[in-house]
């Protein structure tokens, strides 16, 4: 059996920079097979637009894996709908970008994969397409039937979790209920510990209201959700910190102790996350019985094509990956 992990890619959006990443990656050498679940024909000629060689190879199962080399590209091959133009949103191929999630994610359930890491989706597109979608965290827990998961960015020196995902921000304060909020942390403790080795880490909690709640002077769900919700836990033995107030806890006095950050909404944390390692950070999601990581930005349609997308934060999700997937075989 080899030691070399075998990664599940998806290009995402076939008219977006999803494609395009995939091609300028297959030029340098990984540190693990990486097989492409998407059309042949358009990743060969997203290369030829983009004129860079690569020698498509379709995926034999039974083979032992082995690490990437430069200027080939191993594909599981599944049918776009319908031909696509760089940059040029078509819904008829929704369904074939989902399909590529659908296989590479069964893949990865049977073990025949280590990881799946993923480009870029057009949720836009995939809902004019008449299939709702809020995005790959939701679609994933959906298919793996998990009942919670935790979506989270990494960039070094930061790792930030959510408690919510893509909500409206009037829905929010609604959605942040003691049950939730106790199975997120568990799900982002747990994960914290058997995927990334880290044993009892320091979790940063962030306050749903400004200067979380002002002792209940500035809303009361600080007083009545979150914190009661952090002292049971602590009791259990977690190393939870907060509610603290979210503009004064991205510093080196708290980051400095921290394994991560739990902000309370979507656009709480991943701003300072963003600004401090864009195109560089991965998009993790936690509580799934596989590993997936993807980029920390969407489709680009304006790139597409054009050989200036930045493979930076779509090599760092692999790099990631292969990394959780140590952590994780040496927890098992």
């Amino acid at each position: 059996m080899s030691s070399v992990h075998r990664l599940a890619l998806t290009p995402g959006e076939p008219s977006g920079i999803g494609p395009d990443l995939v091609i300028q990656l297959a030029q340098s050498h990984q540190a693990c097979e990486l097989v492409a679940f998407a059309d042949p024909e358009l990743l060969q000629q997203r290369a030829h637009l983009l004129g860079l060689p690569v020698e498509i190879e379709l995926f034999d199962p039974q083979q032992v894996a082995t690490t990437h080399h430069a200027g080939k590209l191993k594909v599981m091959p599944v049918k776009l709908e319908q031909a696509t133009k760089p940059g040029t949103l078509n819904p008829a191929n929704a369904d074939y970008v989902l399909e590529t999630l659908r296989q590479a994610t069964h893949a990865c359930l049977n073990n025949s994969f280590d990881a799946l890491v993923t480009a870029p989706v057009h949720k836009g597109n995939i809902n004019e397409a008449g299939i709702k979608f809020s995005g790959h965290t939701e679609f994933l827990a959906e298919l793996t039937d998990t009942k919670q998961v935790v979506m989270m960015l990494a960039t070094k020196g930061l790792r930030v979790a959510l408690t919510t995902t893509h909500l409206p921000l009037r829905q929010i304060c609604d959605a942040v209920t003691e049950e939730l909020l106790e199975k997120v942390i568990r799900v982002l403790h747990q994960d914290l510990s058997s995927k990334f080795g880290i044993n009892q880490p320091n979790i940063y909690v962030c306050g749903l209201n400004p200067h979380a709640g002002e002792d209940g002077h500035l809303g009361s769900e600080d007083e009545n959700i979150v914190k009661p919700v952090l002292n049971k836990l602590n009791k259990q033995g977690f190393n939870l910190i907060g509610p603290l107030p979210a503009d004064t806890l991205f510093i080196p006095k708290y980051l400095d102790h921290a394994d991560a950050v739990l902000a309370m909404y979507h656009d709480q944390g991943l701003p300072v996350l963003k600004h401090m390692g864009f195109g560089k950070a991965v998009n993790i999601t936690l509580g799934l019985p596989i590993i997936r990581t993807s980029v920390d930005h969407g489709t680009a349609l304006e790139l597409a094509g054009t050989g200036k997308a930045e493979t930076g934060s779509l090599q760092a999700a692999i790099e990631c990956a292969i990394d959780m997937c140590k952590q994780w075989k040496d927890a098992s």
